[in-house]
């Protein structure tokens, strides 16, 4: 009689666990993405995040391709990856023209040394607002953020026009 309630316990627990995949997961999976204006100092700029899902080779690299929104050649980065790192952070040099609601494309490739793919990534960007929101000059220049002069001329109002030249 025990046996039969131990099987019938035991079963059960077996089954659940050979539907459980067997293919590991994939090292990095993006956690958090979005446009980043700072308009002290006029940039706009991609942001993503991934998370650490599973173990990365020690010496590891990500490549990042972001979509120019400007037009032209897309923007391309690329970053060690710490072995103790949990989190990897991917920003873009900063990047003019960029239109609200429209899509940007990304593609992350995790490489090792010899550059043998580990993982490949495709995503998309989109912002919230535009490229009108930042003036055409930085309002602070320094290590101090002391103010622009170009754009805080003495005795005439501050000039916070935005970039032109953008079809936003």
């Amino acid at each position: 009689m025990k046996s039969r309630f131990v099987i019938a316990l035991v079963i059960p627990v077996l089954l659940i666990a050979g539907c459980q995949r067997d293919d590991a997961k994939e090292p990095l999976a993006i956690s958090g993405k979005l446009f980043n204006f700072n308009y002290r100092v006029a940039t706009a700029t991609y942001v993503l995040t991934l998370r650490r899902q599973a173990a990365l080779p020690e010496e590891s690299f990500v490549e990042t391709m972001f979509e120019n929104p400007a037009g032209g050649e897309p923007l391309m980065t690329r970053e060690k990856i710490f072995p103790f790192w949990e989190k990897v952070s991917l920003q873009s040099p900063p990047v003019h023209c960029v239109v609200k609601n429209r899509p940007y494309h990304v593609a992350i490739r995790i490489v090792s040394t010899d550059g043998t793919l580990i993982q490949a990534l495709d995503t998309t960007v989109t912002s919230t607002l535009d490229q009108t929101v930042l003036p055409a000059k930085p309002l602070v220049v320094g290590p101090f953020y002391d103010r622009n002069p170009e754009v805080f001329e003495t005795g005439a109002k501050p000039d916070y026009r935005p970039e032109v030249g953008c079809k936003v």
